[in-house]
């Protein structure tokens, strides 16, 4: 597989739009000391050179230009990832006056279950925790003797929720390789976010999504269904909702869900597919003059998939998209 000069480590360059960009679960912070846009998305070997996996960074001041890609990350020796297996779906969150790195980390050698125990092999997975004193890195990893959701479950995509008691959590996905029907759980940390403290909490589960129901036609293959990328945020009215991803019979989506409690154990309630079309793994942001913006990514397929960003309304109780920012992405 050809690296595209875009993600090419050893040229970080001006001017690449979006579209230029092989980008897969992008995430964007808008760092305003600095007046300045970061996305960061995942460093795979064969697109850029790269011995092992990473975490790229491109920075922009105006969501157009971007200028990049510069290694933020590097999976390490020595810890229970394996440096070759895969970097998924890194976030990066200020908190405490630090920059914590969030991403999915893997090793395929590390066997949990096998069949029959479970109808899909089942190897170590799950999201890591790495800590910086820039958002341009480079970011050290907190615990290096197993991701922080427990290590038997199979997990990815996990994201930093703060509750309104000031306690930080982690929220993951479980994997539907492990459960079949992928669920959302919440996992408390401590205050230095450096490992777990306490036992997981059950959110929901995929498949209570209406319009996953809705499409499902009897068939001889299992039924599976798809668990993603998390993402927590309060509206302006109070309401606590959550981005995640599944699938349809057009591909990935684009979906939310609201907590009828306002708090983070639920009950949740399932909103309508914000964007569908093979289009997922999104999260907002604000831009610096104040517009919530929502960046996914489009189509599913790597090397294919690009950032596409849309402009978002924040309602009392939800987020709608308004229209997609084709002069952005391209």
């Amino acid at each position: 597989m050809p690296y595209n000069i875009a993600s090419d480590t050893s040229n970080p360059r001006k001017g690449h739009r979006l579209i230029d960009i092989p980008a897969h679960d992008p995430f964007v912070v808008a760092h305003k000391e600095t007046n300045t846009y970061y996305m960061y998305t995942t460093g795979i070997p064969e697109l850029t050179g790269l011995e092992r996996n990473g975490v790229l960074a491109y920075k922009s001041k105006d969501l157009q230009d971007w200028e990049g890609p510069y290694v933020v990350f590097e999976v390490p020796d020595g810890t229970w990832a394996h440096p070759r297996h895969g970097t998924w779906a890194p976030e990066v969150h200020e908190y405490r006056g630090k920059y914590y790195l969030f991403v999915t980390l893997h090793n395929r050698d590390t066997i949990l279950a096998e069949p029959p125990e479970v109808y899909y092999t089942n190897h170590l997975r799950g999201t890591s925790i790495a800590v910086s004193d820039s958002p341009e890195g480079p970011f050290e990893l907190l615990k290096t003797d197993g991701p922080v959701p427990p290590r038997n479950f199979m997990t990815l995509d996990g994201t930093l929720y703060v509750d309104e008691d000031k306690k930080p959590w982690m929220v993951y996905c479980h994997e539907w390789i492990q459960v079949i029907d992928g669920t959302f759980e919440a996992i408390p940390l401590k205050d230095d976010l450096s490992e777990a403290n306490g036992e997981p909490l059950h959110l929901f589960k995929s498949s209570d999504a209406p319009w996953i129901n809705a499409e499902r036609v009897p068939n001889v293959k299992p039924a599976d269904y798809v668990s993603d990328g998390c993402q927590l945020y309060r509206t302006k009215g109070g309401h606590l909702v959550m981005l995640w991803s599944s699938y349809n019979n057009e591909g990935y989506v684009q979906t939310i869900a609201r907590s009828k409690s306002g708090k983070l154990e639920g009950p949740w309630e399932q909103l309508d597919p914000l964007v569908v079309g093979d289009s997922g793994h999104g999260m907002l942001f604000k831009t610096f003059d104040g517009a919530w913006m929502l960046i996914l990514h489009h189509p599913f397929s790597t090397p294919e998939s690009r950032a596409k960003i849309y402009e978002v309304e924040e309602t009392e109780d939800s987020f709608k998209v308004i229209r997609a920012r084709v002069d952005l992405h391209g």
